[in-house]
C-alpha cells in the first residue's frame, strides 16, 4: 500500500507517522479559526447577562480555549508541539441568531502551521460554553467550526473563500 499524494501523515507503507519537518524553514505563522454555538435566547441572556450558574461564562471559555491552543499536541496525535507566541480568542454576541461565535489567532515561529491550534482553541472554547450552560440547555448546537486563513510557511497564504 502506498501513500496518497496529498496526505502527509502516511509513510509509503500506509503507516501514520509524524511528520519530518527538519528541513522545514523557521518563519512566523499565523492560523484563524471560528466557530459558533447556537442556544436558546435564554441561555444567550444568562451568557450577556453574567448571571450563569457557573460564573463569567465567555471569561472561562477564553481562557479554556487558549489553554487547548496550547496542549493541541497532546490532544491530536501526530501533531508537532509547537512553542505558541501568541493567542487570542473573541468572542461576539449574536443575539439575532441566538448564537456566541468564537474566533482564534494562533501565532508561532516555527516549522509548521498552527491551523490545528486555531481549531482547538475555536472548538474547546464552544465546548466550555456548552458545558457551563448545558444545565439549563442542553440542546446547544455547534457549527460551522473551520480555518479562515493561514499564513506563512512554503506552501504561502491561504484564506477561505
Amino acid at each position: 500500500m502506498t501513500s496518497s499524494p496529498g496526505l502527509t501523515h502516511f509513510d509509503a507503507q500506509g503507516q501514520a507517522h509524524m511528520v519530518d519537518v527538519a528541513n522545514k524553514d523557521v518563519t512566523h505563522r499565523i492560523a484563524r479559526a471560528s466557530g459558533c454555538i447556537r442556544m436558546l435566547p435564554a441561555t444567550l441572556a444568562l451568557i450577556v447577562s453574567g448571571s450563569a450558574k457557573k460564573g463569567d461564562v465567555l471569561g472561562i471559555a477564553r481562557i479554556a480555549a487558549i489553554q487547548a491552543a496550547k496542549r493541541t499536541a497532546d490532544l491530536i496525535p501526530l501533531c508537532h508541539p509547537l512553542p505558541l507566541t501568541r493567542v487570542a480568542v473573541e468572542f461576539a454576541l449574536d443575539e439575532a441568531g441566538s448564537a456566541v461565535h468564537c474566533t482564534a489567532q494562533v501565532e508561532t515561529l516555527g516549522r509548521t502551521g498552527v491551523e490545528m491550534e486555531a481549531l482547538t482553541a475555536v472548538q474547546i472554547g464552544l465546548l466550555t460554553i456548552y458545558d457551563m450552560c448545558k444545565a439549563v440547555d442542553r440542546g446547544m448546537v455547534m457549527d460551522g467550526v473551520r480555518v479562515l486563513e493561514k499564513q506563512g510557511g512554503k506552501s504561502g497564504d491561504w484564506s477561505a473563500p
